[in-house]
């Protein structure tokens, strides 16, 4: 009877396959090879994709703003020609070129204002005035933030 009970054992055990288990480990090692790819990745393209018109800021001890909202980019080169996103405008249809900003409910998206740091004043001024002038209020001036900027000498 013994000998029995011990055929009948090793028949079940022969007929799912001689006990082989199936494989309850993952091996994360590509993924994790891959993500790590992606990474890279992410990390050389991310400052290329900000700036498409290249721009000599002026810097800033401020703190940057939070971007909530969509946002129009405009800016003006050393040269004076303004770019809307990463397209010139054609002097003197900035006007035209403004009204063509899609606003959606009131006053319209956010718009930064980026001008290189040896711009004459006036022609920033001539742009924001032109900004006011299409309703188009809210307006951030972009700078290098964090960095240590000369002093600022007050008088009256």
């Amino acid at each position: 009877m013994a000998m029995s009970l011990a055929s009948s054992k090793g028949t079940r055990r022969r007929g799912r396959g001689r006990g082989r288990r199936p494989m309850a480990e993952i091996n994360v090692t590509p993924f994790v090879d891959v993500m790590l790819v992606l990474l890279i990745i992410f990390m050389v393209t991310a400052p290329l994709l900000t700036a498409g018109v290249p721009i000599d800021l002026p810097d800033s001890r401020a703190d940057a703003l939070p971007q909530d909202q969509e946002q129009v980019a405009i800016s003006i080169d050393a040269d004076g020609f303004v770019y809307i996103g990463d397209e010139q405008v054609v002097v003197g249809e900035l006007p035209q070129a403004l009204e063509s900003i899609p606003r959606e409910g009131g006053g319209g998206p956010d718009i930064t204002l980026r001008a290189d740091r040896e711009l004459d004043y006036g022609r920033v001024m001539a742009v924001m005035g032109e900004l006011n002038r299409a309703g188009l209020n809210r307006i951030s001036l972009v700078t290098n933030g964090g960095q240590t900027s000369p002093p600022v000498n007050g008088g009256s």
